[in-house]
């Protein structure tokens, strides 16, 4: 008994150093080494107000706006690519009236750079951008005719040039010498108007239309942007972006001005304020105003877009 009981207890632990030997020698293989780096962060808005017996009146609404950031970054040793999707899309509801569009926004950025060394911060770039709207715009309460629509416009600028970049401070600036911008107006009759700076139709004196507006227009000129993003303080996001361009061959010296400013303030890991505004000058986008019951076109304006929203945010 003795000796079946030595025989019994040797076994158990030969058994026991064979599963440690077993667990030693397990090796788990490393994950392949990426040089991307990935950032998705989507947010919805909401804003709503509602009167019961308000002896001071008004109308019932709620805002809704729904919003997408998406960023592909590749980085290895010389090159840099950068791919930035952003989406925006709002909508209003008011007590008599219906649904009416608020925000607006497609917008793609692309830009491939290389640099000589791994320590220059002097890219040679390529810039490819794409900015647009989902659906139709009105000049509210007039909802016959859109002014605006899917493609209509769409700006889109492709160029080569220089991007200087610091990513310690969050800059970049991109300077193009020779960049193609296009202007799309996909809407015929938004076209026949010569809308956006594209050529009108031609009418007879009975204003039948010839010939139908050209559905597109492109300009060859200088093209220059800057981005500074970074956090300014604790738990708030500065986001500053400007486009300055300027066309050769038509009336060289006026400059299209696109700036963005946004600040993003992270209240909690869902819940975030951003505030933001968006000026636009184009000299090719004529204004309208009322004069005496009728609607008049006139010169280029300065556009004015303000943001303020508190919402439930997501970043994965």
């Amino acid at each position: 008994m003795k000796l079946k009981a030595c025989l019994t207890a040797l076994l158990f632990i030969a058994c026991i150093k064979t599963g440690f030997s077993q667990v030693l020698i397990t090796t788990t293989l490393p994950d392949s080494i990426s040089y991307w780096e990935k950032t998705n962060v989507v947010g919805l808005d909401i804003n709503e107000i509602a009167f019961v017996n308000w002896s001071v009146g008004g109308n019932n609404s709620v805002t809704i706006l729904g919003k997408g950031n998406f960023t592909r970054k590749y980085h290895r040793k010389n090159v840099n690519w950068l791919n930035e999707l952003i989406l925006r899309y709002g909508y209003n509801s008011q007590e008599g009236q219906g649904p009416r569009k608020t925000d607006d926004q497609f917008q793609f950025n692309s830009t491939f750079g290389y640099r000589k060394d791994t320590i220059s911060n002097l890219y040679y770039s390529a810039k490819f951008n794409l900015n647009t709207q989902f659906a139709n715009g009105y000049n509210y309460p007039n909802k016959l005719h859109e002014i605006s629509g899917p493609l209509a416009p769409a700006y889109i600028f492709l160029g080569v040039g220089a991007e200087y970049i610091r990513k310690d401070w969050g800059f970049n600036a991109y300077f193009s010498p020779l960049t193609d911008k296009t202007t799309l107006v996909l809407d015929q009759y938004l076209a026949d108007q010569g809308a956006f700076g594209v050529k009108g139709a031609i009418k007879d004196a009975d204003g039948n239309i010839i010939e139908h507006g050209k559905k597109s227009r492109t300009e060859v000129g200088m093209l220059l942007t800057s981005q500074l993003k970074r956090q300014i303080f604790k738990n708030i996001m500065l986001d500053n972006r400007i486009t300055l361009y300027s066309d050769y061959l038509n009336k060289f010296g006026n400059v299209d001005i696109n700036y963005q400013f946004a600040l993003d303030m992270t209240v909690n890991q869902y819940v975030r304020a951003n505030i933001g505004a968006n000026i636009i000058y184009d000299n090719d986008i004529k204004a309208t105003e009322e004069r005496d019951g009728a609607v008049v076109t006139v010169g280029p304006k300065l556009q004015l877009k303000q943001m303020l929203g508190v919402g439930l945010s997501y970043t994965f």
